[in-house]
């Protein structure tokens, strides 16, 4: 395989960033459910600290998506990295001295939060800029196997970590992943271009708007994923752990899961360095209900093995959607628009996460675990039905691009 992409050295960049970030991430995920339990809180408790991190995310998006438009999309990274690193320092600090409670937690989740909602709109807006227009969707595939082997590591080391050493060091490594992802991203040169003027905020908030709510496959799709995303949340940040720690045998198992997920993500990447669908909306929607075996699976329970092969066909799956998803946008949306118009896309998807991760503790008190999981495996089914109704989705087209040079960005 030539080298593609890889030819250029800012894209190299930030595909190093992207794993040392996806990986310090994972082993957050393992970490964070079970530091809560281990101070005392509740499966409730666990799924408020995750809300308290989704919800700043969320209220940041639409002025991320703005800054990043303005801005040097590199260098809101940088400086969301930061924020990131030293929020999740503190969490690990206050966890290693045996003196963290539930509410600190949540209120560093948040500064958290606030990082990651000014990182998201930056990210999506800066890998078009780092490759040419004929190279994107190889890169998007190359970046997605690059987060996704950095989950698997993150995963397993995360169980491994939390098991032997405890939920603090879990943190700790989250932190100095952050720290490290930045000071390379902070490598990256770009041209500089001529200032450009700008409106008002709120004029390019309604600009965004408007065009985010003309293209029906956009929204659509978003509006079906604010539902896919808070079962995803409410699976991943309360759930699941509670079924690994009741009946799979704690926090390894739980990481050995989360690992295989990104072992199928990591061949799914692979499949779609080669696989460029013609339809690519209706490929990546019908891959999204692969992720409601894993959920019934979990909801059995079904043994760890078995759990853990599911995880690995929804990892490959939801690989497959991400990358036609992002090539997809990068096609459809002008530049200048596109971290704008991804932190509406974000904002939608997320916009009932913390929902998600709130009323699962409650809602597996009262019904059980396994009806939960049930239920949400059945409504992302009807959904994904619901959106292919759509003659956009069904019908969007790859257009053909000739090789070109990495467009510029400020």
């Amino acid at each position: 395989m030539s080298p593609g992409p890889l030819r250029s050295r800012n894209f190299r960049l930030l595909l190093a960033c992207d794993v040392i970030s996806a990986g310090g991430t994972a082993v957050a995920t393992v970490a964070l459910p079970f530091a809560v339990l281990r101070i005392g809180g509740s499966a409730s408790d666990v799924g408020y600290v995750a809300a308290a991190y989704l919800v700043p995310l969320i209220g940041f998006l639409l002025l991320g998506g703005v800054v990043a438009d303005r801005l040097p999309r590199h260098q809101v990274m940088v400086a969301a990295n930061a924020l990131q690193a030293l929020a999740q320092a503190a969490s690990a600090v206050l966890l290693l001295a045996g003196h963290a409670r539930v509410w600190e937690l949540a209120v560093l989740a948040a500064a958290r939060g606030i990082g990651t909602g000014f990182y998201l709109p930056a990210s999506e807006g800066l890998l078009p800029h780092t490759v040419p227009a004929d190279q994107r969707a190889p890169a998007n595939a190359l970046d997605r196997i690059g987060r996704n082997s950095g989950q698997i590591g993150g995963a397993a080391l995360g169980g491994v970590l939390v098991g032997l050493a405890g939920p603090g060091w879990g943190l700790a490594a989250d932190a100095v992943s952050f720290a490290v992802a930045g000071a390379l991203r902070a490598g990256m040169r770009f041209p500089a271009l001529p200032p450009v003027p700008r409106a008002g905020l709120l004029h390019e908030l309604r600009e965004g708007w408007r065009d985010f709510i003309s293209r029906r496959w956009l929204w659509v799709i978003v509006a079906q994923f604010a539902f896919v995303v808070a079962v995803l949340a409410g699976t991943q940040s309360v759930l699941g752990p509670l079924v690994a720690d009741a009946h799979l045998g704690g926090a390894r198992s739980w990481g050995l899961i989360l690992a295989a997920q990104g072992v199928g993500a990591v061949l799914g990447g692979f499949v779609m360095i080669r696989f460029r669908p013609r339809r690519m909306l209706l490929v990546a929607s019908l891959a999204v209900p692969a992720d409601s075996v894993f959920f019934l699976a979990l909801a059995v329970p079904l043994p760890v093995p078995v759990i853990a092969a599911t995880a690995f066909l929804a990892g490959a799956s939801v690989e497959v959607f991400s990358v036609n998803w992002a090539t997809t946008m990068q096609q459809e949306i002008p530049p200048a628009m596109l971290s704008r118009l991804s932190s509406y896309d974000a904002l939608g998807s997320f916009a009932l996460a913390p929902v998600g991760t709130v009323v699962a503790g409650p809602l597996a008190g009262a019904y059980g675990t396994s009806a939960v999981l049930a239920a949400g495996a059945i409504l992302v089914v009807l959904l994904t039905a619901a959106v292919l109704l759509v003659p956009e989705v069904r019908n969007m087209q790859r257009q053909a691009v000739s090789p070109g040079r990495p467009e510029e960005v400020r």
